[in-house]
């Protein structure tokens, strides 16, 4: 059959789907979930007293959450991007400093830096991956340079050692942005526990999971989780004997007992959901192996252990006839949800930060005459 025949078979020309049933959902949560929160519920209404937060199911929560990870502190709150906020004001970043952040993330995770009067500064990726790479980010190091966010994006970890020798050789403090990346190692230990604070994300649509929204903040330095615990909470004198007002201006960002009760049950289905995704994504991987020169697994670090959020592959442009949009809208045709690329999370590019949209209308806090760095510098990022 020849080559034109061929592509004639496929369904993006008119051709049979290869894939006929739907690809199948997520189904995360399940009657336990459910019956978590009824029993929360069943509780408010025999007492007549409604459940809130920092009440014994978050508690407990962000305790099992701490254990699962090896130990240490958990913060819950109400979203991955609060957590990058408390995160980031833990570690009481001077204000006019500059963070370095990855050129592909999720806003989420790069916002908060303007949001507490840094600078965002965009490093590209390491070339084969969408993480941010140690050599990318010593390109970006300058005398005001006063923490890197690290996100391990599609469950990929990141090459942790290098980017770790630089933050500490320099006295930089060190984010993770553990958004998509739950269950995921780096040699051995776990994603979020490398650095000085990770982040988690616990929204519907990732593997582990509060229900609709929500947030984990964790760190092994008790000094530094209770700072994470005011920032989040409004200033209230969490760890502070003989103090009874708020301390520091901060929002409300806490987390609450129902989302905590779902999130208990969740993590017991964590391990289970990461090995289910782990023995797809080996299996697709060895179906290339081999077998394609088109698509291959994209490059992830020596010792790194994916919990594959969504799996990365690499086309090889060069070696087709078509577009990489042409071909993804060719392989989604036949059942198989792809996209080209992650554009919506090419930070470098978005209008809020090109533009520097964060107060008013004066590029605050890029346009500050304390910031002296250059607030027009552009980022060499695709």
């Amino acid at each position: 059959m020849s080559a034109v025949n061929d592509a004639s078979q496929l369904a993006v020309n008119g051709g049979p789907k290869v894939r006929q049933q739907p690809w199948p959902g997520r189904a995360l949560f399940g009657e336990e979930e459910k019956a978590a929160a009824v029993a929360l519920f069943d509780e408010a209404i025999r007492t007549g007293s409604a459940f809130g937060y920092n009440g014994p199911q978050e508690e407990a929560y962000c305790r099992e959450f701490a254990e699962y990870l090896g130990g240490g502190y958990a913060d819950a709150v109400n979203s991955g991007s609060s957590a990058v906020y408390v995160a980031l004001r833990a570690l009481k970043l001077e204000p006019f400093t500059e963070v370095i952040c990855p050129a592909i993330t999720d806003p989420g995770g790069i916002m908060p830096i303007a949001m507490l009067n840094c600078i965002p500064i965009v490093a590209d990726v390491r070339p084969g991956s969408y993480n941010i790479g140690s050599e990318q980010i010593a390109a970006c190091l300058s005398e005001r340079t006063s923490a890197i966010v690290v996100a391990h994006i599609a469950g990929e970890p990141a090459d942790m050692d290098p980017i770790l020798e630089i933050a500490r050789s320099r006295g930089i403090r060190v984010v993770e942005d553990c958004a998509q990346a739950h269950g995921a190692r780096y040699r051995g230990r776990p994603v979020g526990t490398l650095g000085d604070v990770g982040a988690f994300s616990t929204m519907s649509g990732k593997h582990h999971a509060t229900a609709a929204q929500g947030g984990v903040v964790f760190t092994r330095d008790e000094a530094t989780y209770w700072e994470a615990r005011r920032c989040s909470d409004r200033g209230k004198p969490f760890g502070l004997d003989g103090v009874s007002s708020n301390v520091i201006a901060a929002p409300n960002m806490n987390l609450n007992d129902l989302s905590a009760a779902v999130g208990r049950v969740q993590l017991k289905k964590l391990d289970g959901i990461i090995a289910r995704r782990r023995r797809v994504a080996q299996a697709i991987h060895e179906g290339l192996k081999n077998r394609s020169r088109v698509v291959t697994p994209g490059w992830q670090p020596e010792g790194a252990e994916a919990s594959y959020w969504f799996l990365r592959l690499h086309v090889e442009t060069s070696r087709i006839t078509v577009s990489g949009d042409q071909f993804a809208s060719a392989i989604g045709a036949e059942g198989i949800p792809v996209a080209p690329s992650y554009r919506g999370a090419f930070q470098a590019h978005a209008k809020w930060l090109v533009e520097k949209r964060a107060f008013g209308s004066g590029h605050y806090p890029w346009s500050a005459p304390e910031y002296k760095g250059d607030p027009e510098r552009q980022f060499p990022c695709p």
